[in-house]
């Protein structure tokens, strides 16, 4: 019989899952339905709705540099609901190229019930996000263009 993770230890599994590029692993934290959005992406990205979603948004493309990365300064409030937890943390680290330092802050809204995450939102700091992937010109470029998605 396997242990029913709580969303605490969740969410521990789903930002170091990320940090340490364990893409194939990810998908099978959260529900089959699920409701994940980014709420501060400047490109209004629907929301992913199913765990094959989930599968397509974690995989590699090979784009850009390669980044080593650790979760940290992580810290994880427990709400009156007890399926739902305020994680804040940052990515801490360094593109491989370059060894230019980075540190990108996030703050998840998790709902998780019988161990799989049911709905997130994510926060985070998309703009430093592309500086650290070198995509910031295209993402101004796009948004400058209008072609971004509305709400």
């Amino acid at each position: 019989m396997t242990k029913i993770l709580s969303p605490r230890e969740v969410f521990l599994a789903l930002v170091n899952g990320v940090a340490e590029g364990r893409w194939d692993e990810l998908p099978a934290l959260y529900a089959e339905q699920t409701d994940v959005v980014h709420p501060f992406d400047p490109l209004r990205a629907p929301a992913l709705r199913t765990r094959d979603e989930l599968r397509e948004h974690f995989r590699p493309t090979g784009a850009g540099p390669r980044l080593d990365r650790r979760a940290a300064n992580i810290t994880i409030h427990e709400t009156a609901d007890p399926e739902v937890i305020v994680a804040e943390f940052e990515y801490q680290g360094t593109v491989a190229d370059t060894g230019e330092p980075f540190a990108l802050p996030g703050i998840f809204v998790l709902r998780v019930r019988n161990g799989e995450i049911v709905s997130s939102r994510d926060y985070f700091d998309h703009l430093t996000a592309a500086q650290v992937r070198g995509q910031l010109d295209g993402l101004v470029a796009t948004l400058r263009s209008g072609t971004a998605t509305s709400p």
